[in-house]
């Protein structure tokens, strides 16, 4: 290389020569492949515009995955609902079957106590068992009786099958149950067959 050439060129850090100065025009826009300079705009510049896209880049994602996230979060909640819902309508289903065992074992022991005791003695004592055993189940699982013997009457809790004259008490009261009614605290699982006194 002569010695104009050595004052003109200047050396890239991997050692290749760049023709800066002494070389052919490469142009404003055009970078050296062998130093990366660039004739017209700066290196900052370029990594602040990179660097701005990147935040926007990262700004889209990190709502995607909020989104994504309380999408999640709605559906869980919605499915544990659905979990809550179905458990109880099973335990309502079950617990409503129950009451016709219940009546059936009122019965029975209301007619051992109409018998003679020499006919009923051991038997009524074990319907009677059974029939408080039962009782004790569904008082244990939030079963009341609907009871409303003497006030006024609630469509929401009692059908009426029956009406009842004045002087078996107050209009609108019900003045017999013919049929017990059963709920627990969020339903009624069977509604109470009662006469209503007409008004």
């Amino acid at each position: 290389m002569s010695e104009r050439t050595q004052d003109t060129a200047h050396a890239s850090q991997d050692g290749e020569v760049c023709e800066a100065q002494g070389g052919p025009d490469l142009g404003q826009d055009t970078c050296c492949p062998a130093c990366g300079q660039n004739g017209d705009q700066p290196a900052g510049e370029d990594l602040a515009q990179a660097l701005a896209e990147a935040e926007a880049q990262r700004d889209e994602y990190l709502g995607l995955a909020q989104r994504v996230q309380a999408d999640f979060d709605n559906f869980r909640r919605r499915n544990q609902s659905v979990r809550v819902e179905a458990l109880e309508e099973g335990e309502a289903d079950v617990l409503a079957k129950l009451l016709p065992v219940l009546d059936n074992l009122e019965r029975a022991v209301s007619a051992a106590q109409d018998a003679t005791e020499a006919q009923a003695g051991p038997l009524l004592e074990g319907v009677d068992l059974v029939l408080r055993q039962l009782r004790d189940l569904l008082e244990k699982q939030g079963v009341s009786e609907i009871n409303r013997l003497g006030e006024p009457f609630d469509a929401a809790l009692e059908h009426a099958v029956l009406q009842g004259t004045p002087d078996e008490g107050e209009p609108g009261t019900v003045c017999e149950v013919l049929q017990k009614g059963y709920r627990t605290e969020n339903r009624v699982l069977r509604y109470a067959m009662v006469k209503v006194v007409t008004g």
